[in-house]
């Protein structure tokens, strides 16, 4: 399950601890799933000041990920 957040790239976010899976919706419509993420950068994630900059910063071409859409 996603949670909606104050993002102006990111529409929501949701976490999956037991297969350490990190869920992305973005406002363009795309649904990305990153695996091997830690519940700790999933915490940072939504704890960050700017959701879209951290993610950028942090996430993207860290992870393996899958378009779910």
């Amino acid at each position: 399950m996603r949670n909606p957040v104050k993002s102006s790239n990111v529409v929501a976010v949701g976490y999956d601890k037991e297969n350490k899976i990190l869920e992305v919706e973005f406002k363009s419509g795309g649904v990305y799933a990153y695996r091997t993420v830690e519940e700790s950068v999933y915490n940072d994630l939504i704890a960050a000041e700017s959701i879209g900059k951290f993610f950028l910063r942090e996430i993207k071409g860290n992870y393996p990920y899958t378009k779910l859409n």
